[in-house]
């Protein structure tokens, strides 16, 4: 019996002309009707999916983490397996799902059958699947252009990051969940619900996107240069080796600042503060590999 799926594609991202084309052909290669859905703005794109989930099986996303994020509430709400074709830049929901940066080889992951139910990340009334933070990350998003995207790939990353750097300031945050108050100054506070963010950084070294809980770093340290020196903590998510960094696990975060502060999340703002995390546990299906 052929499947049908709502097809969502982000034109705008790199390579997602020619994606599309190559997994319409894909899809049809393996007994599945695609059912193309477009959007003409971020905002319009989860109703869409809501709105059209009837008529298909499951719902594909090929895009980025951003696109994803877009997608999330539509798919959410409608209940049906996502799959994930990552065609992004970066992909860090794919990697902690273990899903190849190929499209034909996610598509066959799709065509297998296998799924897995994650955990979603809430920050106020929006979802994340990575990470939402506020302050350098922040920096690093305004910086990230889809220009910048486009001309260096994933090294775009690393450039965005000297410049969101140079011009990082620390700020007064209040943090709040089940083992207390902490009131402290930071370059930056993450809550991630995943495994991996910013292009292959780990959260927290036993991180899992379906593990039940939500894990905060706070980075709380003058002066920004010593990021530096710390990078290769923050890459592999072993955060205890630096007394700067502050770590906490939880269901639960509320985060406030002096004055309002953007929130990203998976490389989008999304929010601000005043911010309360949550986790939503097992909250939708998703398509793995075999040994996922």
């Amino acid at each position: 019996m052929t499947r049908r799926a709502l097809l969502i594609v982000n034109a705008k991202s790199r390579s997602g002309q020619d994606a599309r084309d190559q997994a319409v052909e894909a899809l049809r290669s393996a007994g599945i009707t695609p059912v193309p859905l477009s959007a003409d703005s971020r905002d319009e794109l989860s109703p869409a999916i809501a709105g059209r989930a009837g008529e298909a099986e499951m719902i594909l996303v090929a895009g980025g983490d951003g696109t994803l994020n877009a997608a999330a509430k539509g798919v959410h709400a409608a209940q049906k397996p996502l799959g994930v074709l990552p065609t992004g830049t970066a992909n860090d929901l794919a990697r902690t799902l273990g899903i190849p940066p190929d499209l034909d080889a996610a598509i066959r992951i799709v065509a297998e059958g296998r799924t897995r139910r994650i955990d979603l990340g809430q920050v106020n009334d929006e979802l994340f699947f990575n990470v939402a933070s506020l302050g350098l990350s922040v920096d690093l998003a305004e910086e990230l252009t889809s220009d910048l995207k486009r001309r260096f790939g994933r090294l775009g990353y690393a450039v965005a990051a000297v410049r969101a750097l140079a011009r990082a300031k620390p700020f007064r945050v209040t943090i709040e969940s089940d083992a207390g108050r902490v009131s402290t100054i930071s370059l930056q506070v993450a809550v991630g619900n995943g495994r991996f963010y910013g292009g292959g950084n780990v959260i927290e070294r036993t991180a899992a996107i379906d593990d039940g809980r939500l894990d905060l770093y706070s980075l709380e340290f003058a002066r920004a240069w010593r990021l530096a020196l710390m990078l290769k903590a923050l890459r592999i998510g072993d955060h205890e080796a630096w007394r700067e960094i502050r770590s906490m696990s939880g269901q639960s975060f509320d985060v406030r600042t002096r004055k309002p502060k953007p929130i990203n999340a998976d490389g989008e703002i999304i929010a601000e503060t005043p911010a309360r995390f949550r986790l939503l546990r097992r909250a939708i299906e998703v398509f793995v590999p075999a040994e996922g």
